[in-house]
């Protein structure tokens, strides 16, 4: 074990964990597991609530992508700074200051008065956003350092990770029935209150970074590149992708990405240390986040408008209708991290996750205009649901895994980076794909006919579902590829020490 190690250690006077200390370990996993459902939830609730929002705030359908693209683009661009901060100013700041950022512009948002005030409090949320994810999610990771216990912490976080939307489509639809859209950032408020409370109790800040730098040329080059790149994508919604506005960002920002790639073998201090990406099992990790991030989509976006326009499901039935996914997930979840992964180790299991859950978008392609949602959309759920638990925790645990404590934060950062990113490549492609497979139906075809229209629209979503069930299965052959044979061994050198 390296002295490092051994000093973290006797600082943090944990030398065997007692059994008030492992109660307040799980106290700790609550309190993170519910900011970072704060973070995830938000990337969804609103979508259900835009058509209340956009009646009461009069702006054009044009404007309307804004509401979330704002979140995205601030979220995705300052993830990697956010999680730097955390380990040179340590996690306890980081997570507060995050945490009631957070909720302040979400109440700023809730009290818009224009789509412009809208606009900015979304994207400030996306700021403080991207300083309480990494934090969470590091703060996980140098709590939880015995395998069986990380294993059931990971396999609850995960679970949100991927269920997180799903919750936001079901929160957002209540809300906007039950009260008014305002609530749906409101909702924060109450949220960021018991976190910060719990955070400030449990938490202890220390800083595993803190004789580092910020590393500022690296900074700018990889937030102009995540922009340019979520930027591009999300203009290829609304613009043809040869518009300048869809290829010249993400041109600029692959070359950004590149640059900064370059910069890290030369900086002193570098924002993200290559040691962390070119460990095999977390590059393969770091992949298999990138692509359910982008499959996932095909569910919760596409499903959602063929449950309210062509089922006439309420905002409120739409959310309920996900839950049993939602259930499904976090049972895999609980298998997958604590006795699949110890046992037969990644290279089986998230593979067979993928194929699962390819299986299920593929059975999803059989929606018809007059289809039943118990028997064509609900048992596909739980079968995409069972699937994706067993790829989304194991992999962001392997992704953490094993980094040295004084990275453990950017190590995270890059975890939900590739999650947002492969978000928006996913939303941008499928919706692509989606408008042009509708615009192909009609062509030919009496385009004033209702039930050709429907038929239209089962096109699109289709053709979307197939995409999805693509993008899992050159998961499953990516992730069979890449990982290593057996159970991952923990490097005792890099395991992070218990900081609560």
């Amino acid at each position: 074990m390296s002295q490092k190690t051994l000093s973290d250690g006797a600082r943090a006077g944990a030398a065997a964990p007692t059994e008030a200390d492992s109660g307040k370990r799980w106290w700790i996993l609550a309190i993170v597991a519910l900011a970072q459902l704060m973070v995830v939830l938000d990337a969804t609730i609103v979508n259900i609530a835009l058509p209340s929002a956009q009646a009461d705030l009069g702006f054009s359908d044009g404007n309307r992508q804004w509401v979330v693209t704002a979140y995205a683009l601030a979220f995705a661009s300052l993830l990697l700074l956010g999680g730097r901060i955390a380990d040179l100013f340590g996690r306890k700041t980081a997570f507060l200051v995050g945490v009631v950022g957070f909720g302040a512009v979400s109440a700023l948002g809730g009290a818009a008065t224009s789509f412009e005030m809208l606009v900015v409090a979304r994207a400030l949320q996306g700021v403080f956003g991207a300083l309480l994810a990494p934090a969470a999610l590091s703060l996980l990771n140098t709590t939880f350092t015995d395998a069986r216990e990380r294993a059931r912490a990971f396999s609850v976080y995960g679970a949100i990770a991927g269920a997180g939307g799903a919750v936001g489509l079901l929160l957002g639809g209540i809300l906007t029935d039950a009260l008014d859209w305002r609530w749906t950032l409101y909702v924060n408020v109450a949220i960021a209150l018991v976190a910060f409370v719990g955070g400030w109790m449990l938490l202890s800040n220390h800083r595993d970074a803190a004789g580092s730098k910020l590393d500022v040329p690296g900074t700018i080059l990889v937030a102009g590149g995540l922009f340019g790149l979520v930027y591009g994508f999300s203009n290829a919604e609304t613009h043809d992708w040869s518009s300048p506005q869809t290829w010249g960002f993400l041109l600029a920002g692959g070359i950004l990405l590149a640059a900064f790639a370059w910069w890290q073998t030369r900086a002193s201090h570098p924002l993200l240390p290559l040691r962390i990406l070119l460990d095999r099992d977390r590059g393969a990790s770091l992949l298999a986040v990138l692509i359910s991030g982008a499959g996932m989509f095909g569910v919760f976006l596409f499903l959602t408008y063929y449950l309210q326009l062509n089922l006439g499901f309420s905002p409120t039935k739409t959310g309920v209708a996900f839950l049993p996914m939602v259930a499904a997930l976090m049972a895999a979840a609980q298998v997958g991290t604590t006795m699949l992964v110890p046992r037969l180790g990644p290279k089986a299991v998230i593979p067979l996750g993928f194929a699962i859950a390819t299986g299920g978008m593929a059975w999803l392609t059989g929606i018809g205009v007059g289809s039943d949602y118990v028997s064509a959309v609900l048992p596909q759920l739980i079968v995409i649901g069972l699937g994706l638990g067993l790829v989304m925790p194991p992999a962001m645990q392997m992704a953490t895994g094993g980094v040295a404590a004084e990275d453990a934060g950017v190590a995270s950062a890059t975890v939900n980076a590739m999650q947002q990113v492969g978000g928006s490549i996913g939303t941008a492609l499928l919706n692509t794909l989606a408008a042009s497979a509708a615009t192909n139906y009609l062509s030919g075809r009496d385009a004033t006919n209702r039930l050709v229209q429907a038929q239209s629209t089962i096109e699109s979503y289709t053709t979307a579902f197939w995409w999805s069930a693509g993008f899992f299965a050159a998961g499953a052959v990516i992730a069979f590829l890449l990982f290593r044979r057996g159970v991952p061994q923990q490097d005792a050198d890099a395991a992070p020490v218990v900081h609560m």
